[in-house]
């Protein structure tokens, strides 16, 4: 995993750092000239004009233009203050953005750079080394490469950071081991998978990745489907699903289980025997069923719907009864970890709904909303800065947060945070999160830890959709390509060969 800092954390480390200032600069300049000369295949006589402030990042793009000019370069230094709002820069074949870095609070209006390719240093100049949006009444050059120095920054992977920064280079300019203390907050990558993610044992049977899904109602069969696949292809040896209300004939017939229960009342058949899962997933399509029940008290939700009844109140009722309808009841019960999703959220209403449940809870709990349903969980919208809202939804709550995005945010309530930034737009089409609560679901199965697994498994399935459809990518495509993408990176196993000897 590579840590993620703030701008503020990474302010933190530079304060820290054993050596001067000057050797550090020289450092990161000649990072900056690498990337130049692998960009150009070469600098030799070539022209490139570095655009320059007059802190640390311009320093930084200083000491890179005198490596580039050394090198044979025709290097032009431009002062950043001294450019006015969309002038034309010299013709080049490179463009350094040197001109400010993480630490900027105003907005900033960049000069032009034609038809040239730029380079940035740290971050675009002009985006919020926070949240990645570009300051207001500003504007950022989109760079084809930045080079970041000792960590990653949230503003490089929220908002319009990653779309602006193009390829990112981590250069350890002697920071490291201070950025890897300072971090509360770190991306994963691919190797984390197969490090984390254990593999089935030879001895293995079904039980011992077991899943119980309670998803769906009549009319919304799709998600409950979409889920339980998901855990069979992400590794689940077992997969019982309940559909309340619904006939599993409605179903294609397949490696599911299922496990009938009534419309209503449904709480104690899913709880029964639900000790001998590994993991409880719950929440998807249950739409109409999601309404209160007796016991469920004035924090269920009611006939009109989630929110009704006292779901929107947050918190449990006066007499100490929880909110969520059934699904409220059979969270709060649970012996095993949970994953609340879509109308699960919808049911429980509120983050102080949710902690209500959650503070009689033993096992860890996830929630997987997206902006919308934290939004509403939250009481307003999340803001930019993804992490924040994460992280202080999960305070709140009590629970695991993972807040889709196009970079997801996992946090946990000790304040510690996952990201993963493998998503992109092919997933922007109904039931890809179902999906996604069922990989979870098979991760925590197979023994990965509950945080670790939320944001492991928001990697898989967005580096799966990227080998699907570039166009026309549904739901029903993911759990397939899940299992792709599992068996090329842990290679599709043998169990050996037996051979005679002579």
């Amino acid at each position: 995993m590579i840590p993620v800092l703030t701008p503020k954390e990474m302010a933190g480390v530079d304060s820290q750092a054993h050596e001067p200032l000057d050797v550090l600069v020289g450092r990161a300049g000649a990072a900056v000239a690498n990337m130049a000369e692998r960009l150009l295949s070469g600098v030799y006589g070539k022209a490139i004009v570095v655009v320059a402030g007059k802190g640390n990042n311009g320093a930084d793009g200083r000491a890179a233009a005198a490596l580039l000019a050394a090198n044979g370069a025709q290097v032009q230094v431009l002062e950043a203050a001294e450019l006015a709002s969309g002038q034309a820069l010299p013709p080049a074949r490179l463009v350094i953005d040197a001109a400010y870095g993480t630490g900027l609070q105003r907005a900033y209006l960049p000069p032009s750079p034609g038809s040239a390719p730029v380079l940035a240093v740290d971050i675009p100049s002009g985006v919020s080394g926070l949240t990645g949006e570009v300051l207001e009444g500003g504007g950022a050059l989109g760079a084809v490469a930045t080079v970041t120095f000792a960590s990653l920054k949230t503003g490089l992977l929220l908002g319009s950071g990653p779309a602006l920064a193009g390829d990112i280079e981590v250069a350890d300019i002697g920071l490291g081991k201070l950025a890897g203390v300072a971090a509360r907050c770190w991306l994963v990558e691919d190797g984390d998978v197969s490090a984390l993610v254990p593999a089935r044992a030879r001895e293995a049977h079904k039980w011992l990745t077991a899943v119980r899904v309670v998803a769906g109602s009549p009319g919304m069969t799709g998600a409950p489907w979409l889920a339980s696949r998901a855990a069979l292809r992400a590794g689940a040896g077992y997969v019982q699903l309940s559909m309340p209300g619904v006939d599993p004939s409605v179903l294609p017939p397949g490696e599911l289980v299922h496990h009938p229960v009534g419309a209503s009342g449904w709480h104690n058949d899913v709880l029964e025997g639900l000790s001998r899962f590994k993991v409880l997933v719950i929440g998807p399509g249950l739409g109409p069923v999601i309404g209160g029940t007796e016991g469920a008290g004035p924090g269920g939700a009611g006939p009109g719907g989630a929110g009704s009844g006292g779901a929107g109140s947050g918190g449990s009722g006066p007499s100490g009864q929880l909110p969520g309808g059934e699904v409220g009841l059979v969270v709060a019960s649970a012996p095993v970890p949970v994953v609340v999703d879509a109308d699960g959220l919808n049911a429980i209403g509120t983050l102080e709904g949710l902690r209500a449940i959650v503070e009689r809870r033993s096992e860890p709990t996830v929630i997987t909303p997206h902006v919308g349903e934290l939004t509403r969980l939250a009481g307003h919208p999340p803001g930019p800065d993804h992490l924040a809202a994460a992280r202080d939804a999960a305070a709140r709550s009590g629970a695991i947060v993972l807040l889709k995005g196009s970079t997801t945010v996992v946090a946990a309530p000790d304040g510690r945070a996952l990201m993963s930034a493998a998503g992109d737009s092919r997933l922007a089409t109904a039931g890809t999160g179902d999906v996604l609560s069922g990989v979870i679901g098979a991760f925590i199965a197979r023994g990965v830890p509950v945080f670790e697994a939320a944001a492991l498994a928001a990697h898989v399935h967005g580096r799966a959709a990227r080998t699907g459809y570039s166009q026309g990518l549904v739901a029903s495509d993911l759990p397939e390509l899940v299992a792709g993408w599992l068996s090329g990176l842990f290679g599709q196993g043998s169990a050996g060969t037996l051979t005679k000897g002579s």
